[in-house]
């Protein structure tokens, strides 16, 4: 049997990893900025997550969601003190696409709507209903047509507003920050303002920080930014450093029913385990602190840069704009300086998204190298 060809593959076999380092089976070093599509949230292979996980791993990986988890318990009280919305309730599950699906599910219980403000650039998953709302149609099926979407731009508060203020909208749903879409940020003014018309028309805000949160952006969420509380808020990603595992954080007016949503593997025993850990490193290694002040650094140093032309994002979730496309850049950066970096739906976009742990020195070893393959390509290209 061979695999489903779906993804293209650059030549490289990480075998192991170290904090903001993985390596291949010849023993190259790779400075990891991109986590594995933000992942990697606390840093490879960190020794008291690898502790707790094989901990639990030998005592029990998985029994089902008919018995008591008290794993669960600690992880929903630990994430509830760590972000901030200790009143809030938690469904666990597998991945962001999860997460939103689910989320969006709890919209229409709550009002019984079949409309969904989403907006271009955002993406949200691959499953049924996640797809439906991620401006990608070459990923989505005449079967994900379910329901009726509203595309606005990002920040278009006069749009959205004309959009609400008909009182026929479900969800709305926004990235914390839009991650492939290329690195943009809401304006806070502009999340504060339709979080009060979502309020008056009934409509369910729904919060995207499986990219954005845990820590990226320098606060746990990055809409604390704006000050506000969104009905729903959904998480993955850094949330087990590699291990699957998502959630949705419930506003309290919501209640629970048995049988309204429903997992087998969410929640597991193993997953919680990996998701404890994750937040206790953050938490005694001051990651996010960590992320705001490494993300400002590298912000200011990257728009020194003659070439980059806009810098967006907030924390260690970074954009850098240039003014061609960055494929090949993104190449140069990985086979000449062993670096990995992302890319973005906008070609001309690299995008950072290293462990919350990067170090200044390794910020600075990036801009180094960033500065030599740039300096080769404006040499190999002047006559």
């Amino acid at each position: 049997m061979k695999l489903f060809n779906v993804y293209p593959l650059f030549d490289i076999q990480p075998v192991r990893g170290e904090g903001c380092y993985v390596y291949d089976e010849k023993g190259q070093a790779y400075l990891d900025l991109y986590g594995g599509h933000a992942v990697i949230s606390i840093g490879h292979g960190h020794p008291h997550y690898v502790e707790r996980v094989k901990a639990q791993l030998e005592a029990l990986p998985f029994y089902s969601n008919s018995v008591q988890n008290p794993l669960q318990e600690a992880l929903a009280e630990k994430l509830g003190q760590l972000s901030g919305c200790e009143d809030y309730q938690l469904f666990l599950c597998n991945s962001g696409a999860e997460a939103n699906e689910n989320a969006l599910k709890l919209a229409s219980f709550r009002n019984g709507r079949s409309k969904v403000i989403a907006f271009r650039q955002g993406f949200h998953g691959r499953t049924s209903a996640a797809v439906r709302v991620t401006d990608n149609p070459a990923i989505q099926a005449v079967i994900n047509h379910g329901f009726e979407v509203l595309w606005h731009e990002l920040n278009d508060t006069e749009g959205v507003l004309q959009s609400l203020a008909k009182g026929d909208i479900c969800a709305l749903i926004v990235e914390g920050i839009q991650g492939i879409g290329g690195i943009f940020v809401p304006e806070a003014e502009f999340l504060r303002t339709i979080q009060q018309a979502c309020a008056e028309q009934g409509t369910i805000l729904i919060l995207d920080e499986v990219q954005s949160g845990y820590g990226r952006s320098g606060h746990f969420f990055a809409f604390r930014m704006a000050g506000i509380e969104p009905h729903l808020i959904t998480v993955a990603k850094g949330m087990g450093n590699g291990f699957p595992i998502g959630g949705v954080l419930i506003h309290p007016s919501f209640e629970a029913k048995y049988g309204m949503l429903g997992t087998t593997f969410g929640g597991s025993h193993l997953a919680c385990a990996a998701g404890l850990a994750v937040l206790e490193v953050i938490e005694k290694e001051k990651l996010m602190k960590n992320a705001s002040i490494t993300g400002n650094y590298l912000k200011q140093e990257l728009a020194k840069f003659e070439q980059v032309q806009e810098v967006r994002g907030e924390g260690l979730m970074l954009g850098a704009a240039f003014g061609f496309p960055v494929a090949e850049l993104r190449k140069a950066l990985l086979f000449e300086e062993h670096i990995f970096t992302g890319s973005a739906s906008c070609p001309k976009t690299l995008r950072l998204l290293p462990p919350l742990s990067l170090s200044r020195a390794e910020a600075g070893l990036f801009l180094e190298k960033l500065a030599s393959v740039l300096s080769k390509s404006l040499k190999a290209s002047t006559p």
